[in-house]
């Protein structure tokens, strides 16, 4: 049981009872760089320690998944040398994370279609996912060239040509059953979205996962984002009271 997991200090967290899924759209890069008179890139590549700094400390309270939102469909839009930078930032971090993995063991999982990476950081992704088979405990899920958008058109074109070849009846069809044709098969919904940078949006993250989560917006850019802004969401959503549509 972590350290950390029981009723303690001044945050107003009960590590006791934390959510179990938190997600993050990881916003505010740019924004950070331009303040500071430093390019983009030099942003990403601050909000990629934020991003270390956060998954760390994810498993040390015992959070059980963690998912964040690190390059979008729609990115792809950026700059080719933006693109580039956050890509080189992504395979930086994965080689780093293989040499720790044995002593982090923290499970690593990508959602999106990783047909358009580079085959060399495929190779690390699918490293990453073989050592990370070894171990329990918190997962982190990297959500990478994904929409939400295109998942669920994903998952239909899955269903439909299971249903053209006999698999599968459109008439039994459940939200269970149409879950497993998503990216984020096995993993539970997130409890808690949280957005930085000032967005109130969701930005095509996670939108059939997301349908009864909480969601905590705050003006904080991502680079800046601290264990304390973490904890701060967590005790905001621990202060709510979730009903799903009961009373």
């Amino acid at each position: 049981m972590p350290f950390f997991q029981k009723k303690t200090d001044q945050s107003g967290v009960d590590f006791s009872r934390l959510p179990r899924h938190v997600a993050i759209i990881m916003d505010g890069n740019g924004r950070w760089a331009k303040k500071r008179g430093l390019p983009r890139t030099a942003g990403h590549a601050a909000g990629a320690e934020t991003f270390r700094t956060i998954a760390t400390y994810c498993k040390e309270i015992g959070l059980d998944y963690l998912t964040v939102y690190a390059f979008s469909t729609e990115n792809w839009k950026r700059p080719a040398e933006e693109v580039s930078a956050i890509m080189g930032l992504l395979r930086k971090y994965l080689l780093e994370a293989i040499e720790k993995m044995e002593r982090d063991r923290v499970k690593m999982e990508f959602f999106g279609d990783l047909t358009p990476i580079a085959p060399e950081l495929r190779e690390l992704i699918e490293r990453t996912r073989e050592i990370s088979k070894h171990y329990e405990g918190c997962q982190v899920n990297i959500c990478l060239n994904y929409g939400g958008r295109d998942e669920l058109l994903r998952a239909a074109r899955a269903f439909a040509r299971d249903c053209v070849e006999g698999r599968a009846d459109p008439d039994s069809l459940t939200e269970q059953q149409l879950g497993g044709y998503l990216f984020s098969r096995g993993v539970p919904d997130p409890d808690l979205v949280i957005r930085p940078s000032g967005e109130l949006r969701l930005s095509n993250f996670l939108l059939w996962q997301s349908a009864y989560s909480e969601f905590y917006y705050t003006d904080v850019l991502w680079p800046d984002f601290s264990k304390e802004e973490l904890l701060r969401a967590i005790a905001d959503f621990q202060g709510r009271s979730r009903r799903y549509g009961g009373v």
